[in-house]
């Protein structure tokens, strides 16, 4: 079987969209799964339906072996997108080539540092994207100007917009997906402190301000990648008809919120094309509000009690009617009204959440959903409860109960502590591990052998914890109270169950 290329899709009679040139109109650091079945698929569809004719050109981000690179130009930058799951309750597999890209670059090397540069200065580049994890924006001080290249992604980064700057070329649009906070400010301030450190003046100064424009987004779609399962990716490639080492796999489900000003709503081409789901906002926060507390906060929600109740996969879950009716509560009744984005937007996402859980290509692990549920559950659930308390003068019982759901996985069976972390006994029989930070996991394990109520009042006034004091909250001490012992004596799907 022959290796994927122009002439290998050419001599199968291939069908599909492809566009083998165009101008290099977007420069992209990273060549990873995430950003190829997202950021690039888009660049795809806007050069199919909005005639945007543009090549994306992948930037190596770090220094260290990658077959990807070397795969990627070995195919003309061609790879296969496969989005499979669910939408609207119906199973979707859908597979593409993706011809966005031209080449990738290895700026490690003096010619591929050379071609960067030369894009650097390119009438053609028009955007900048990235995704070099949340640990790639950051300022190392260790870089210099003269560096080729420097280690940091931000430090690249400048001297990327130096040498456009000095060669009178217009600003850029950085529409960075990493996923941190406010990950545009934070990348531009790191931009900003090497113009400072480097002496770059001035009017390097006032070209970042006034005409690049440094966007906040906020992403979202799951990329597991490839089939790990030799035999699934034979049948795929059989089923293509040509091997494809690069081939990629993401949920159907692709959201891209972009905080920027109106007329880069009307620049960008993903409009034109008809991608209803990448849209340029004011604020990016609703949105990242949104996704955090619905999607995360469903995970953390129900995940840790439908592991006691014997499920091990989100699935699963999705298939039961007491567990999905509880997700479901929670979220339409309890979270959705605390939120400040219109009802139809909320309720759509939520929506989407079902088919998401119920994606039959992914088997996501309850027990990896759970590592860290102490700072998740600080993040994802304790605001909406408080907004909801606030709200209604009253405790929202899905949203309580997952409180003690998050008790009784942690401290309802502690066998012991070990290096892995908190051994625990499942109700239905076998050990788990709790995974959390270490001062965490002794706090509650030096809770072994307290009654259920000391032990519901010592973790929640755990301030470092929770940032507060949870027996403040009228009512929720008790009530937690109640659902833990409710969940050690019943089982946990007998606890979801009494909220329905």
């Amino acid at each position: 079987m022959k290796r994927l290329s122009y002439q290998t899709l050419h001599d199968i009679g291939y069908k599909g969209y492809l566009l083998p040139h165009a101008p290099e109109k977007v420069m992209q650091f990273g060549e990873g799964n995430f950003l190829r079945a997202f950021v690039d698929y888009w660049f795809d569809l806007a050069n199919e339906k909005a005639d945007f004719s543009g090549k994306c050109v992948i930037i190596k981000p770090i220094d260290s072996p990658s077959p990807v690179a070397r795969m990627l130009n070995e195919q003309e930058g061609l790879y296969t997108l496969c989005l499979r799951g669910q939408q609207d309750g119906k199973m979707v597999d859908r597979r593409r080539v993706i011809s966005s890209v031209s080449r990738c670059l290895d700026p490690y090397t003096p010619e591929g540092f050379r071609e960067m540069m030369k894009l650097a200065v390119s009438e053609d580049l028009r955007y900048i994207v990235s995704n070099t994890t949340e640990a790639g924006i950051r300022y190392d001080p260790a870089c210099r100007p003269e560096d080729t290249p420097c280690s940091s992604f931000p430090g690249k980064l400048t001297q990327v917009l130096s040498a456009r700057q000095k060669a009178g070329r217009p600003g850029v649009v950085l529409l960075p997906c990493e996923l941190n906070d406010h990950n545009g400010t934070l990348l531009y301030n790191c931009v900003l402190k090497y113009a400072e450190q480097w002496e770059l003046g001035e009017e390097f100064i006032r070209y970042l301000r006034e005409e690049c424009l440094f966007c906040s987004t906020l992403v979202d779609r799951i990329v597991p990648g490839a089939p790990r399962d030799p035999a699934q990716m034979t049948e795929l490639e059989r089923e293509n008809g040509y091997r494809d080492p690069l081939l990629d796999v993401g949920e159907v489900f692709g959201v891209w919120n972009i905080e920027g000003p109106e007329w880069l709503g009307e620049e960008l081409p993903f409009r034109r094309a008809g991608i209803s789901s990448i849209s340029v906002v004011p604020d990016v926060t609703p949105y990242k509000m949104r996704k955090v507390r619905i999607l995360n906060g469903a995970h953390t929600g129900f995940v840790p009690g439908a592991y006691l109740a014997g499920f091990d996969i989100v699935r699963d879950c999705m298939k039961n009617k007491t567990v999905l009716g509880f997700m479901n509560k929670m979220l339409y009744e309890e979270v959705i009204p605390t939120l400040p984005l219109p009802k139809e937007d909320l309720t759509a996402f939520a929506g989407a959440v079902k088919d998401r859980f119920d994606n039959p290509f992914i088997d996501h692990a309850l027990l990896s959903i759970t590592l860290n549920s102490t700072a998740k559950w600080r993040e994802r659930i304790l605001p909406s409860l408080i907004a909801y308390v606030k709200q209604f003068d009253a405790l929202p019982p899905c949203l309580t109960l997952s409180f003690a759901a998050y008790l009784a996985f942690y401290g309802g069976n502690m066998e012991e502590l070990s290096d892995e972390g908190l051994l625990c006994r499942r109700p239905g029989g076998g050990c788990y591990t709790v995974k959390d930070d270490r001062p965490v996991l002794e706090f509650f394990a030096s809770l072994r052998g307290q009654d259920p109520g000391a032990m519901v009042r010592m973790v929640m006034q755990n301030t470092a914890f929770w940032g507060q004091d949870l027996t403040g909250i009228e009512g929720f001490e008790a009530a937690v109270l109640a659902g833990f012992s409710r969940i050690l004596k019943d089982g946990a799907q007998a606890a979801f169950a009494a909220c329905l």
